[in-house]
């Protein structure tokens, strides 16, 4: 089993295990965290797979619960992470692309996010993240842009909306701090950032954001995210599809030069 199918698969097992062990002893979510100084939303979050239990809460769960020992147990076998269950075998795949390409429609793509921009996202969460869980996804994001740096260096470039450097996410501050995140990480050699302005009358994005990587092995394959997860796609025709609507945005967007001093532009106005 692929390691991120097994962490997440891990964590299901336990947030099972904990919501049939709680619901035969008759306790609610609210009562548990109470114990374990959880709120309810993230022991529900726990029995969903979604987050890894913290501090105490196997050892106070498996007693409290009368698990006898099978919390404990499964508790052992956890391989935690921190990001979403959904996201981790991206991640894994883009930690050790040779090339990875972007096109975004909503917002700054996380690899090129600020902190400031980033929790902002994180707090834009709906349903609401607990305070510690936006601080575990902002710091995971930020972990995440070593990529960029790694070396062999991966050859990465992004195809941004114009409306990505306008939308005031976290307010103006934290924006032009973002503007000059994409300034800095647009001079390394190996990444290049382009811009799609407004104005164009044929756009070959329409049907949304994408990213597309290119293995080791120059193995091709591409991940689209939806409102509640993503998905691979790696087979033809789509695959081929996404990489030559890719290459049309390239063609539609400003020079990287271009797309620099518009974001300069942007910044300046702020």
């Amino acid at each position: 089993m692929h390691s991120g199918d097994q962490a997440s698969s891990n964590l299901e097992m336990f947030g099972s295990l904990l919501r049939f062990f709680r619901e035969r002893a008759g306790i609610t979510q609210e009562g548990l965290g109470g114990q374990v100084g959880y709120s309810k939303s993230q022991v529900a979050m726990v029995e969903r797979g979604e987050r890894p239990p913290k501090g105490k809460l196997v050892e106070i769960a498996d007693e409290a619960l009368g698990a006898q020992g099978a919390l404990l147990a499964a508790g052992k076998e956890l391989k935690t992470s921190r990001f979403p269950s959904w996201f981790e075998n991206y991640a894994e795949l883009e930690a050790k692309a040779a090339a990875i390409s972007m096109y975004a429609n909503h917002v700054v793509p996380g690899l090129l996010q600020a902190e400031g921009y980033a929790r902002a996202i994180f707090n834009c969460h709906c349903p609401p993240l607990e305070d510690d869980e936006v601080e575990a996804r902002v710091a995971a994001r930020l972990e995440r842009q070593q990529v960029l740096q790694r070396k062999p260096a991966p050859l990465v470039g992004f195809v941004l909306e114009e409306h990505t450097l306008t939308r005031p996410l976290g307010g103006p501050t934290a924006l032009k701090d973002q503007l000059s995140r994409l300034l800095e990480i647009g001079r390394r050699r190996n990444v290049e950032i382009q811009v799609l302005p407004h104005n164009r009358e044929v756009h070959a994005g329409l049907n949304g954001p994408m990213i597309l990587l290119e293995t080791a092995e120059r193995d091709r394959l591409a991940y689209v995210e939806g409102p509640s997860g993503g998905y691979f796609v790696d087979q033809q025709p789509d695959l081929g599809d996404l990489f030559a609507r890719y290459g049309i945005l390239r063609a539609q967007a400003l020079s990287p030069e271009d797309s620099a001093q518009l974001i300069e532009q942007v910044a300046d106005g702020l």
